[in-house]
């Protein structure tokens, strides 16, 4: 099921548009205020998300140029303003589409519909094989890693341990996950997770600001990252 973010100070509108959604079989979070949606994008991942320009505090625009650079997914305005100028500013800073208030119902849908379409198209098209968070790129067929677009040198176990990490982003994972499907052994000591999560944070990491200690259990590298 995919889930939607719905941005927008307007309760109503977004309860609106939450409805006419859930009854496609869409999952639907409503956060009324840029603030709110900011937390939540860096929390949680969503399929698509619909967005009001106007709206007290961050504004729609000042939203998406945040968050842009990590957010694939398509970002669709809904929003009163339908003069030419908004609506290229939009696309400027990474809108996806534009509809305009007030809207029928069935065009929300086939938008919405289109877009995620469109996505998975482009997910199917796209070299699966690089995983981009913030500044931290993998390439898992080249074996290559680059922070800031600069190439880290990582020993292979480090580079597989990345990967793992990277591909389960926004997951807590044990130590005694990581080591089973890091290692794939039944030898050696589970104290090499800690070993190696060290070598990482010293060549990419410094500030712990990618991969963070859940004490008493595990790791977690983070979904979304604002630089």
């Amino acid at each position: 099921m995919e889930k939607i973010l719905i941005i927008d100070d307007d309760k109503d509108i977004a309860e609106l548009e939450s409805y006419i959604l859930k009854s496609e079989g869409f999952e639907t979070v409503i956060k009324n205020n840029g603030e709110e949606a900011l937390e939540e994008i860096e929390k949680n991942y969503y399929d698509l998300i619909l967005m009001d320009i106007m709206m007290p505090g961050i504004s729609g625009i000042e939203l998406c140029a945040k968050i842009r650079n990590n957010v694939n997914s398509s970002i669709i305005f809904v929003t009163a303003k339908s003069n030419l100028v908004d609506k290229l500013l939009g696309f400027e800073i990474g809108g996806d589409d534009y509809i305009t208030k007030p809207f029928e119902n069935q065009e929300l849908v086939s938008r919405v519909k289109a877009h995620l379409r469109k996505d998975k198209r482009n997910n199917k098209k796209n070299n699966s094989n690089i995983i981009k968070i913030g500044n931290v790129e993998l390439n898992k067929e080249s074996f290559e890693v680059k922070k800031d677009n600069k190439t880290i040198d990582l020993s292979n176990k480090e580079f597989e341990l990345l990967k793992y990490l990277m591909e389960n982003a926004g997951t807590v994972l044990s130590k005694e996950q990581i080591f089973d499907s890091v290692w794939k052994s039944n030898y050696g000591e589970i104290s090499t997770v800690a070993v190696h999560i060290k070598n990482l944070r010293d060549k990419l990491d410094k500030e712990e600001k990618y991969i963070l200690t859940v004490w008493g259990y595990g790791y977690k590298f983070v979904r979304y990252i604002n630089e």
